[in-house]
């Protein structure tokens, strides 16, 4: 166990894709670190919500996201610090494959390991293969500028006699193995289309974890994960230049309602705003004494029904309107239209306050980075100013009526259709706001 008085450390889970595993065997190996007595944190590299919720179960610790696209260098280091902060080691998880980013640059969990110094733990499915995993942990280590390697854990391992074929490759090669993890039902988390289930909605998480530390106690060399991590290096505190939209801001927060970065949370009380949390799927209304409203991206495709009946909530957020802005991030952006169809084709009447109209029954997904410069001002902005953030949903638009807000690139700096809309004080977009 690490004293108070020790550097913490960090490290970075990767992989060579999506789906080899990462997010149980980061919650695991989280939950058996702490178990040894260690304070540790979690943090995911790249846009993504749903896996530091797993993080903060696993670790009793608020999760931040480290984003090497749209955040600065300063900002990164500050951040890494900040999550760092009163814990001995940083278990943080990588995005996709360790090396996939955008197109012309940025935004890989190599970028950010290069940038913060963190070695990676490599996270390798074994499925269908043996001795040529090494191969894929060789390949890794040998990239040109890819970030250290500190070793690899290979999970899905069907017996002891594949386990000693795999071992016998990584016999050839300078990457430690540092455990096998059997092919294990505990080993696997439910999902729906857009990732993960939420660790809010998943049924006894808490024991689903416990049993994945097991598993990886038992077949993963913690003490050498733990030597492997590197310092975290100190970094004075980085505002993130992202002003509230609000003295006070009404947020919505539940299963319906959960997207929304702890990083901007934290950016807008350092600069002075208060924040108070309200569930529209209780029927809850913004609270008058807020003076702006923010409706976080989420799944109310999901809870459409309910929404749509729960009045108080929906003539209370057409009262705030009336007198005070109120902004949507993407599942938000679609609540403050008129309808959203649900994936069967039934129609849900929403707020009515944007002239939009959105649909699951024929999805199509809509992913990447976004560069947002508003045509107006924002609450959050200034008129002409550019923002970085992110799309990833699979809703389409079937009709829509009002002036966009945003003229928008992606990532390799592709012009996109004017992005999102405004009627009166309300605004919104499939925009999510990162830096």
């Amino acid at each position: 166990m690490s004293s108070s008085a020790e550097t913490p450390r960090g490290i970075i889970l990767s992989a060579a894709r999506s789906g080899s595993g990462k997010t149980v065997v980061t919650v695991g190996l989280q939950r058996a670190l702490q178990r040894t007595g260690l304070r540790v944190a979690g943090a995911k590299t790249g846009p993504d919500y749903i896996d530091p919720a797993f993080h903060a179960a696993a670790t009793g610790r608020p999760s931040l996201n480290l984003d090497g696209f749209a955040m600065a260098p300063s900002q990164l280091a500050s951040l890494a610090h900040r999550v760092g902060r009163d814990a001995d080691i940083v278990v943080a998880e990588g995005a996709m494959g360790l090396l996939d980013g955008v197109a012309g640059g940025g935004g890989s969990t190599a970028a950010v390991a290069r940038a913060l110094g963190w070695p990676v733990i490599l996270v390798l499915d074994a499925s269908g293969a043996a001795q040529s995993v090494a191969a894929t942990a060789h390949g890794f280590a040998t990239w040109p500028g890819g970030p250290p390697i500190a070793g690899t854990i290979v999970n899905r391992v069907a017996s002891d006699r594949h386990g000693r074929m795999i071992a016998a490759g990584f016999a050839h090669i300078d990457v430690p193995l540092l455990g096998l993890l059997p092919r294990d039902d505990r080993l696997s988390l439910p999902a729906r289309h857009l990732g993960l289930v939420q660790a809010g909605e998943t049924a006894a998480l808490d024991a689903r974890i416990d049993a994945m530390a097991d598993l990886v106690a038992a077949h993963i060399d913690l003490a050498a994960i733990q030597h492997a991590a590197s310092p975290i290096a100190s970094s004075d505190s980085v505002r993130a230049h992202l002003r509230p939209p609000g003295q006070r801001i009404a947020v919505a927060r539940d299963e319906a309602f959960a997207f929304l970065y702890p990083h901007l949370l934290d950016a807008w009380r350092e600069a002075g705003a208060e924040v108070e949390f309200f569930s529209p799927l209780a029927d809850e209304p913004p609270s008058a004494s807020c003076d702006v409203c923010w409706l976080p991206g989420g799944y109310p495709e999901l809870h459409a029904g309910s929404l749509a009946g729960n009045d108080r909530f929906l003539e209370g957020l057409r009262t705030f309107a009336r007198t005070r802005p109120v902004h949507g991030e993407c599942g938000g952006y679609m609540v403050l239209g008129t309808a959203i169809e649900d994936a069967d084709g039934r129609a849900h009447r929403m707020a009515d306050l944007l002239p939009l109209e959105t649909s699951f029954k024929t999805r199509k997904l809509h992913l990447g980075y976004r560069r947002a410069t508003w045509r107006a001002a924002m609450p959050f902005a200034d008129a002409g100013e550019t923002q970085v953030g992110h799309e990833f949903h699979y809703a389409g638009i079937t009709a829509s009526h009002g002036e966009p807000i945003a003229d928008v690139v992606d990532g390799e700096g592709n012009s996109l259709p004017p992005a999102g809309t405004r009627n009166g004080r309300v605004t919104g977009s499939f925009f999510h706001l990162i830096a």
